[in-house]
């Protein structure tokens, strides 16, 4: 297996996913010039600005723009000096974020792809190499173009992992002074949060949630196989990945569920095996659903503010990988190793060794899983909008816009799909001040579209404009950045890209 592969691969693994090795080479793009400190005051006048909260529309708008913040918003005259930006007929909305990536891979790929798509804050999911905390430093600082980043630590996942050692760096984790020092590590590493997975047993997940606490940590993940969702959000964790372990939870034979869930049994790297395995009982778990045992579950999700980020985009694959494919108007954003990666992981992680029946509940998954999150929704429990991005066959960026179209697949109206990737990712992340609405004060992180997102929700896809701490990207320069991107993952990779996911390996914490 080549080198590109592997480091596809080691960032496959967070929440049955990752990132693909988009590589790249010599970037040499005009984008640069979005690097240059922004006019003193720049207007965008006539537009209509939309309240991601209420739904309102304001119409004959004009947003003033001062360095990296908004200064005022209204029917309001344009200063003597500013540089006046006529948007007439387009609608701003707050930026957007995705609230699960694994976008490790060239620099040149995917952090412009994020700004392109209207994307200005992003939660890594996963951190296999220190190079993710460096694009996150760079670009606070100004000197790299690209979306706000909040980067989690390696997985924190139990023994035997589901990871095999060759392709991912997880922190294996056997009991609590390991889960301890798991977390001590990750914070010495310059981790925002803790990535917590599967395989925990419940002696190292309360001392992941302790030691988190002591470190001034949240922690964030999988609802781990031997914990209930009730137990996972009553202990503290502050977001739940993927529907899952949720799912196992709301059944009237939740007691059978959970024997069975307890008694799966993997080897160290065999994830095709727990896939398989989960999936059966998932199955059964989707045909016994208790509305009753939902709005107890829910309700206490909902108490306790425990988001869940369901990853549609995932699901949709995962679930239908038979009947789905990458998007052909999209495979000139990935390299031909990236493409050649993603069949191998879904022929060997997720396709290998399944029966005719599987393949059937599988697909029937896909329409359970969307009238769960129909559930969600009703029940007012908080939704981070979340691609599990580098997941076959979803591309950096525009995987944001397909999971809001799934969400409002799913039942949620174009407003709450908007909100859980605008608002919610604001409050969830303590940014409320600064970010997810288009008001005084906030930062300048906005997307300016050519049609109503609350109308029609594909309409997120119509970027115009984007805003980034207060720099205009222009439809001009967003186009060469999408150009620079489609000749950067033709060119050999680059000399210093990181090789098999940089320091890969299963390891335990020192």
């Amino acid at each position: 297996m080549n080198s590109s592969r592997r480091q596809f691969l080691a960032h496959t693994a967070a929440g049955a996913v990752g990132a693909a090795v988009l590589a790249g080479g010599t970037f040499t793009t005009s984008t640069a010039s979005a690097l240059v400190k922004p006019p003193k005051i720049t207007a965008l006048t006539n537009v209509t600005v939309i309240d991601v909260a209420t739904g309102r529309r304001d119409r004959n708008q004009t947003v003033l723009i001062s360095g990296e913040r908004i200064v005022g918003v209204g029917r309001i005259p344009v200063p003597r000096g500013a540089v006046e930006i006529d948007l007439s007929g387009k609608y701003v909305i707050p930026g957007l974020a995705d609230m699960h990536v694994h976008s490790l891979g060239d620099e040149h790929v995917s952090p412009p792809l994020y700004l392109a798509n209207g994307l200005t804050l992003v939660r890594e999911m996963a951190a296999p190499d220190p190079i993710v905390y460096d694009w996150r430093d760079r670009i606070e600082a100004g000197t790299l173009l690209g979306p706000r980043m909040v980067v989690a630590s390696p997985i924190i996942d139990g023994d035997p992992t589901l990871w095999d050692p060759n392709l991912l760096h997880v922190l294996v984790v056997g009991d609590a002074a390991e889960a301890r020092a798991a977390v001590q590590q990750s914070k010495a590493g310059g981790a925002d949060f803790i990535k917590v997975y599967s395989r925990l047993n419940k002696e190292s997940y309360a001392a992941v949630i302790d030691e988190a606490r002591k470190q001034g940590l949240t922690v964030h993940g999988h609802g781990p196989d031997e914990l209930t969702s009730k137990e996972v959000s009553n202990l503290g964790q502050r977001s739940i990945e993927h529907i899952h372990s949720l799912g196992l939870n709301v059944s009237t034979r939740e007691a059978e569920v959970r024997r069975m869930v307890r008694a799966i049994s993997v080897e160290t790297g065999d994830y095709n095996s727990w896939f398989r395995q989960m999936h059966a009982i998932e199955w059964i778990a989707a045909n016994t659903y208790s509305p009753a045992r939902a709005a107890d579950v829910f309700g206490t999700l909902r108490r306790n503010r425990t988001r869940v980020t369901p990853t549609l985009t995932m699901h949709n694959v995962l679930d239908q990988i038979d009947y789905t494919q990458l998007d052909p108007n999209l495979k000139k954003y990935l390299s031909e190793d990236s493409i050649g990666t993603y069949d191998y992981v879904i022929q060997n992680l997720y396709a290998a060794n399944r029966t005719a029946e599987e393949i059937s509940h599988q697909k029937q998954m896909w329409a359970w899983r969307q009238r769960f999150v129909r559930e969600l929704f009703a029940h007012d429990v908080p939704i981070l909008a979340g691609t599990d991005t580098g997941t076959p066959y979803s591309v950096p960026g525009f995987a944001l816009h397909d999971e809001l179209e799934h969400l409002v697949g799913a039942g949620a109206t174009p407003r709450q799909a908007l909100y859980a990737a605008t608002v919610e990712p604001a409050k969830f992340l303590g940014l409320s001040r600064d970010l997810g609405s288009v008001e005084p004060r906030k930062i300048a992180d906005l997307v300016v579209l050519d049609a109503d997102p609350l109308t029609d929700i594909r309409n997120s896809r119509k970027i115009h404009t984007v805003v980034t701490r207060g720099r205009v990207i222009s439809p001009a320069q967003r186009e060469r950045m999408l150009a620079d991107v489609e000749a950067a993952v033709k060119a050999p990779p680059a000399a210093q890209a990181l090789a098999a996911g940089g320091c890969c390996g299963t390891v335990r914490p020192a």
